[in-house]
């Protein structure tokens, strides 16, 4: 079975890790290929660096080195080129980039020096972390530079920052008055991005932030056509408990863009190719959408297991969605 998925940082990550436990452990589905399709807004050029957020978190999840307490970043870290970076005066310094972490962003800007392709550049980090071995294919949305600023006013005036400024610096205390994904106008999709979507069996939407992660993705021209077309079964986590994120600003990025920060909202943003809806349990019987089947179930991914029974149930779902679906599971196609 092909499963593809569009994915932000530290949560779609959790979950796309818990998703392929939950594939390995059921013996009809353990032959399953997941292909990832991450968000690229994220990234940011520090110290001559070209960083992707996003697109690391996957490939340090999936692969094992991700520091758990944090969700992102590596394991067993150490900040000795910072604290050097510092002391020349170098700026900025709210973004903190690990001495591990720093030889994923220079092999990856030397590599893109070298006039490869992010497409490129990515299959190859995601080599070193094991993913293919996984049967897992990551891909960044887009081969093109885009980056999310943020239209802000505080003291120094009306202004637009980088997203990693405002979600990072400022812990998105300033209200957003809009964003700007600076570059999409010349995007198109990475290879092999519409495809995925195209010959996926089942298409998940993890519980990533659906205006800043999901919602850029959904930006590169072709993506929003390709899964309204998509013969998939279009299934969906809600990000949100009881209007609440389970982590990040998913609350202050809808307000941004004038959607409420409920499950509903955010369901709001996917209704033209929406298939099936999971929100948590206290959220299922306020929330009613015209096409998309709703189910309640436990969101919070408070260990490993709990991550997998939550990914097993988005995907039965989508399973019971696509014809012949329960066919396919019982027969243990792939």
């Amino acid at each position: 079975m092909r499963i593809t998925a569009l994915s932000g940082g530290v949560g779609g990550a959790r979950f796309l890790r818990a998703l392929r436990t939950h594939l390995d452990r059921t013996p009809a589905l353990a032959g399953s290929e997941l292909t990832i399709i991450g968000n690229t807004g994220d990234d940011i050029t520090l110290f001559g660096l070209r960083v992707c957020p996003d697109l690391d978190t996957l490939l340090y999840t999936l692969g094992g080195g991700v520091h758990e307490g944090q969700g992102w970043g590596r394991e067993e870290e150490s900040h000795r080129v910072q604290a050097e970076l510092a002391a020349y005066g170098a700026v900025p310094q709210w973004f903190a980039l690990g001495d591990l972490d720093l030889g994923t962003h220079i092999v990856r800007s030397q590599w893109l020096g070298q006039g490869h392709s992010l497409t490129e550049v990515t299959a190859r980090l995601a080599e070193r972390w094991g993913l293919p071995e996984q049967r897992v294919t990551l891909l960044p949305m887009s081969d093109s530079p885009v980056e999310t600023h943020v239209v802000l006013e505080d003291a120094e005036g009306r202004r637009a920052v980088h997203f990693q400024e405002w979600w990072v610096r400022l812990q998105a205390a300033v209200p957003a008055q809009r964003f700007q994904a600076v570059g999409m106008d010349r995007a198109t999709p990475a290879p092999g991005v519409l495809d995925a979507i195209r010959t996926a069996d089942v298409v998940l939407l993890p519980p990533s932030n659906p205006v800043v992660s999901i919602g850029i993705i959904l930006g590169v021209p072709g993506v929003r056509d390709a899964l309204r077309g998509s013969a998939a079964p279009v299934v969906g986590v809600s990000p949100l408990i009881g209007g609440i994120p389970v982590r990040g600003h998913a609350d202050a990025c809808l307000a941004a863009i004038g959607v409420e920060s409920t499950a509903a909202g955010v369901a709001g943003l996917y209704e033209d190719f929406l298939d099936g809806w999971l929100v948590s349990e206290q959220d299922a019987a306020s929330v009613r959408l015209p096409r998309a089947r709703v189910e309640g179930r436990p969101l919070l991914m408070t260990d490993r297991d709990a991550a997998a029974r939550l990914a097993g149930a988005a995907l039965e779902l989508a399973l019971e969605l696509r014809p012949g679906g329960v066919e396919l599971r019982s027969a243990g196609r792939d």
